[in-house]
């Protein structure tokens, strides 16, 4: 470790490591030095154009901008001389020559660092008089507003688009006094390669960049400022809600906060309109003569407790199920399981977990015996390499997308294996442009080429895993020339790929759904596995394998006993002494049978064995395979109950409907992809009489003769440590000083970031020999094109929220299916024309989008958008361990419409 160096500033000794700037050492020790165009948060590199942050350094002959200069040992620094203070006069006065003097009207007032910085150097009018720009604010396109006239040139949004966002859509543009930031000469922002993150207006320091939306809607003292986590994909960002006689009005990110570092993406900035929107649900509804109509709280809760105990004691516990939801918080999701246990009596409790990682949960458990992502999101800086496959990471997982790109600027080499042309393959050494299906084939061959050619940690092998023989037995064929038959990649890229991986020190395994939606998702898994131990990429600092949840709290919802099959911290239920722990803590006999998962409880419904469901948070007429065997389901029903925010394509079918508080409505906790617990918490009150999830779920339990009383989310939170391990030492009191990683097992644990560092959950991980097996469902000729499935940017799984923003809906107001242009000019479509899409299960109709982002002879299909639901079309076909559905494989015929 190089040796630190002592400096001091303004009579103070500081001591900082080499490197640092003077600017840095200053701030690192609370002594503030005014600067405008650096934002060390921000972590970028500094530019020295505002000069406001000159410092006097005694020896030099000059003064030095102490944002660059770097700190030396013995160097003596002083920042509040009096020619330091007048220049610094000087300078504001010249910034406020050629700013326009509203702040009385402006936006950004009372929270502006210019107007800070004239505040604390008194310069109450420039002594300087500049040529006046003209406010001209451009609204180029719905979410951000750029107001040349309050733009000082600092430079900070363009550095936070290239080097933190990755993305170079703005950069000065002009000459002189001309000079602007905006996107290319002659191109509007929409047309460029913006993503509308916004992450440049949280970078502006006078607020020439602004959220249109926000326009009118408050002073900033005038609002409450909330701490809380996005309610979109697993990253978990941090967010800080604005606030205003009880609504919403805009979100930052204060840089520094959280995973995302002060970062966030379209949807976690300008995705929030729903809270406030006029479809919310407000009253309890009960169908009466075949129409929804209002009611009171007891009397839908009275109602809905008579029909369970009237189903419990007709047909059996088992007759009724549950969907708990990856939308609600942890606590949510232990009361719901807790009620269905306790309460109803049956394991017959699953979520959209099922559809999404049900592979990683079983895989993982499998080999190494946690089934959750084994490193921290910031692992990425520590990378030698990565391997991204099956994830769409700059669409699905922005902020992740945007660490990778990063990375790859410093060099890290980087593999992707997906068969789209995405925003990364840009970015990789190497594309891997595997057919649909064919994972198992790829990761197979990859493994071979590193047996071969003796890449392998022997080591590692041989005192951390077991069942190694049989692995290299298993891929003994996967010659690379064999997987590149079947997967279409050529086989020089199969070992180009394979050396990369093996050879780096630190390699990372990043994957999403890509993987996991198959019916060979398990063994997708497994193979991942088998790949991360053979070159013991496993427990340290930049390696992993990495699977990156697609809701907010999916995998708390999983840790919380959301599941069939286990209680809460994954505890068997059919394990005697486990379940008897519950038992003693509940005060009640629990079934010990696992119960339906989502995909399975469609079937018994329909054979009349399941009479009752209740749906929390959860959208099965959208999410779900085959939307008309769902549609038959729900119709079969002899009782459905659903828990939401909207009306939606679900609640549709409801008997009884009752209204929740979204998540900016209530305290809870949300767990991220990389086991992370963060505090939600709540910032307005809901609308109407909707109530907090597990409010409802408390009084119905009452209803029905069990007593759950909870004083807070905390008091559950409490139990919640009390009966499961991996989170035993998590408490509010911890957690809003900052957040833990599971397992956390004692109130003293500081959390664990890196899972299986000295061994494994299960003592030795373990090799599985799998085999290629092609999808269930492939294109013949009288459905020629494969379908796959899948998420957007600037949308979010059923659509449900985001098609209630305003911004976002307005980026992407309808969705398109993806068609290679042989493909289209074989069909005689154009760009924009619909088609009509048909598989064995249904058809659609949908705009052509025509792009070369697909193979020929395959296609890609949203699925947020109702109008077009792409379930309509898949296959119900499952992974016949985790099942979970194939998404990502069907066979479709497209025709001009």
């Amino acid at each position: 470790m190089a040796e630190q160096i002592t400096l001091k500033i303004d009579e103070v000794d500081i001591t900082v490591p080499p490197g640092t700037s003077i600017l840095d050492a200053a701030l690192g020790a609370g002594i503030e030095i005014p600067h405008l165009c650096h934002d060390p948060e921000w972590c970028l590199p500094p530019t020295g154009s505002c000069r406001l942050c000159l410092v006097e350094v005694e020896g030099s002959e000059a003064l030095v901008p102490s944002c660059c200069h770097p700190a030396a040992t013995g160097m003596v620094v002083h920042t509040e001389t009096e020619e330091l203070v007048e220049i610094r006069r000087m300078l504001i006065g010249l910034f406020l020559s050629v700013h326009p003097a509203d702040c009385l009207t402006c936006e950004q007032a009372g929270d502006c660092t210019l107007q800070d910085h004239a505040y604390q150097l008194g310069v109450k009018r420039p002594d300087y008089v500049g040529e006046p720009i003209l406010p001209e604010p451009l609204y180029d396109g719905s979410p951000i507003v750029y107001d040349y006239s309050k733009c000082i040139l600092c430079g900070r949004c363009v550095e936070v688009c290239h080097n933190v966002n990755v993305t170079g859509a703005i950069d000065f543009m002009g000459r002189g006094f001309y000079t602007r930031v905006g996107p290319p000469a002659g191109a509007s922002r929409l047309e460029s390669v913006c993503t509308e993150c916004g992450n440049c207006i949280d970078a502006c320091p006078t607020g020439a960049l602004s959220f249109a939306g926000a326009q009118g809607g408050g002073r900033a003292w005038e609002m409450d400022r909330i701490v809380t986590v996005c309610p979109y994909c697993g990253v978990g960002c941090r967010i800080v809600l604005h606030t205003r006689d009880n609504r919403l009005v805009k979100v930052t990110a204060g840089p520094g906060r959280g995973v995302c570092h002060g970062q966030l993406c379209v949807k976690g900035r300008f995705g929030f309109d729903f809270i406030n929107h006029q479809d919310r649900l407000t009253q309890p509804l009960i169908r009466r003569n075949g129409e929804l109509t209002p009611a009171t709280w007891d009397e839908a809760l009275d109602f809905v407790a008579a029909r369970f105990t009237e189903i419990k004691q007709t047909a059996g516990p088992d007759a009724i199920a549950a969907m708990a939801s990856a939308k609600c918080t942890n606590e949510e999701n232990y009361v719901m399981q807790k009620f269905m246990r306790a309460v109803i009596g049956t394991n017959n409790v699953d979520h959209c977990a099922r559809l999404c990682h049900a592979s990683t949960v079983v895989g993982l458990t499998r080999a190494f015996g946690s089934g959750a992502m084994t490193n921290a999101v910031g692992d990425l800086d520590a990378a030698d390499a990565i391997f991204v496959i099956g994830s769409n990471t700059t669409e699905c997982h922005p902020v992740i997308g945007t660490a990778i790109k990063r990375a790859t600027q410093r060099g890290v080499p980087l593999i992707v294996a997906d068969p789209r042309a995405i925003e990364l393959t840009d970015y990789a050494a190497v594309h891997l442009r595997q057919k649909h299906g064919t994972d198992v084939a790829l990761i197979n061959g990859l493994i071979h080429v590193i047996l071969e050619e003796g890449l392998e940690d022997n080591d590692f092998i041989a005192q951390r895993t077991e069942g190694f023989e049989d692995l290299r037995a298993a891929v003994g064929p996967y010659t690379p020339e064999m997987p590149a038959k079947i997967t279409g990649v050529p086989a020089e890229d199969i070992i180009r790929a394979a050396r990369i991986y093996a050879e780096a020190l630190a390699a990372s395994i990043i994957y999403a759904m890509g993987i996991t939606q198959h019916t060979s998702g398990t063994d997708n898994v497994l193979a991942l596995a088998n790949l991360a131990m053979l070159t013991g990429n496993i427990g340290r600092p930049g390696t992993g394998v990495n699977p990156l949840r697609g809701q907010n709290n999916v995998q708390g919802a999983c840790d919380l006993g959301a599941l069939p099959n286990v209680l809460p911290g994954y505890q068997k239920v059919d394990d005697d002494e486990l379940r008897a722990k519950f038992e003693a803590a509940w005060g009640i006999s629990l079934p010990a049978e696992p119960g339906l998962t989502i995909v399975e409880l469609h079937n018994v419904a329909l054979e009349g064995k399941l009479k009752a469901l209740y749906v929390m948070g959860e959208n099965p007429m959208l999410s779900c395979p085959d939307q008309r065997h769902v549609e038959e389901t729900l119709r079969a029903l002899d009782l459905l109950v659903v828990q939401d925010i909207f009306l939606t394509e679900t609640a549709q079918f409801a008997d009884v409907i009752l209204p929740a508080a979204g998540f900016a409505e209530k305290h809870g906790t949300f767990t991220n992809t990389e086991r992370r617990v963060q505090r939600v918490r709540k910032a307005i009150e809901p609308p109407g009489e909707a109530r907090e999830d597990w409010h409802i779920l408390c009084d119905l339990a009452s209803r029905m003769g069990y007593e759950m009383t909870y004083s807070s989310a905390a008091d559950i939170q409490d139990e919640i440590a009390s009966l499961t391990p991996i989170y035993g030492g998590i408490t509010y009191d911890r957690l809003d000083e900052g957040s833990l990683q599971w397992p956390c097992p004692d109130s003293e644990h500081p959390g664990t970031p890196i899972l299986h560092t000295d061994k494994f959950s299960r003592g030795l991980g373990k090799f599985h020999p799998v085999e290629f097996a092609p999808a269930k469902e492939l294109p013949d000729d009288e459905y020629p094109f494969l379908l796959s499935t899948g998420r957007m940017l600037q949308h979010f799984h059923t659509g449900t929220m985001t098609r209630r923003s305003q911004v976002l809906d307005d980026l992407v107001p309808r969705g398109a299916i993806e068609i290679h242009p042989e493909d289209a000019a074989r069909l005689g479509v154009a760009d924009g024309e619909p088609v009509t899409v048909t598989s064995r299960r249904g058809e659609i109709q949908i705009a052509a989008q025509v792009t070369d982002r697909v193979a020929p002879g395959e296609t890609f299909l949203p699925f947020h958008f109702h109008e077009a639901p792409a379930n309509r079309l898949t296959i119900a076909a499952l992974d016949p361990v985790a099942k979970i559905p194939e998404f990502k494989v069907c066979a479709v015929r497209i025709e001009k419409a």
